[in-house]
């Protein structure tokens, strides 16, 4: 017998206004882990998977004040906890293994989603051949290694016969070719293989497994080390003669972490606004 599809409220149309969030919430129940969640990217997805009704745990390091407030925000008005902020060093097996059990710990032992985020970039974008070698391993271990334990505790981890999400984090500099990023979208070419070949290998489980690619979104990373003269210039490149903003990231993740996003597996998901 062929299963049935899984059945989706449909909006009457005089109803759906772009932009508005709805009642609907898709993740209800389930528990997503976002890695780099206090950030600006993140903490909106963690915002946003919140709104959908998961319970997010909310990967940070350094600084706990930022995360502390997230988790306040989303908590607030809330019965039970609907978030948690837990310090993991994504380049640490250890620390990412006691990432997914703490998750397990405060929401339960199963865990649905992934999001790993955490990534850095050099500031000073050098060229190859200025490029030191602790600022390639820097970026090589926060984006590639950092993604790759997480995966990999994802793959071994999350609930399998529907709801398992992994959902990666890569760069539409990959497609631009930007000098100044070699490292960094090597890093990130790296994480856009992993995550297509990780698909594959999670045949049979129902976990999906996507990259997501932005293309420039205002966020302190963005703006670190750039002059007023560059950042126009980047604007002026767009067709929308915008920067993307982190609300511009968070919908798509929302999507590809709902049944709604399931037939979407094995891709990368470019969002430039038709920069790249």
């Amino acid at each position: 017998m062929v299963p049935s599809p899984p059945s989706f409220e449909v909006l009457n149309g005089s109803d759906f206004k772009p932009g508005k969030v709805t009642t609907l919430r898709p993740l209800e129940g389930r528990v997503a882990i976002v890695t780099g969640g206090s950030g600006g990217v993140g903490s909106e997805i963690c915002r946003h998977l919140a709104s959908l009704g998961a319970k997010v745990v909310i990967g940070y390091i350094g600084d706990r004040k930022p995360a502390d407030q997230l988790v306040a925000s989303i908590n607030q008005n809330q019965a039970q906890p609907q978030a948690v902020a837990v310090e993991s060093d994504v380049t640490d097996p250890t620390q990412v293994g006691a990432l997914f059990d703490e998750a397990s710990r405060v929401f339960g032992t199963n865990l649905h989603i992934l999001v790993a985020v955490a990534g850095v970039q050099d500031p000073k974008y050098p060229t190859v051949a200025e490029t030191s070698v602790e600022s390639w391993e820097h970026v090589f271990n926060t984006n590639a290694k950092g993604t790759f334990l997480c995966c990999r505790e994802a793959a071994k981890r999350l609930v399998r016969g529907g709801g398992g999400r992994i959902i990666t984090m890569s760069s539409s500099t990959v497609g631009s070719l930007r000098p100044g990023y070699s490292t960094y979208s090597a890093s990130k070419a790296a994480i856009e293989v992993m995550t297509r070949v990780l698909a594959k290998e999670l045949r049979g489980t129902r976990i999906t497994a996507n990259a997501v690619a932005p293309g420039p979104i205002a966020t302190a990373m963005f703006y670190e080390g750039k002059t007023e003269e560059r950042i126009r210039a980047v604007v002026a490149e767009s067709p929308m003669q915008r920067l993307g903003e982190p609300r511009d990231v968070a919908p798509m993740v929302g999507f590809l972490a709902s049944d709604a996003g399931e037939w979407v597996n094995g891709q990368i998901i470019r969002l430039n606004g038709g920069y790249v």
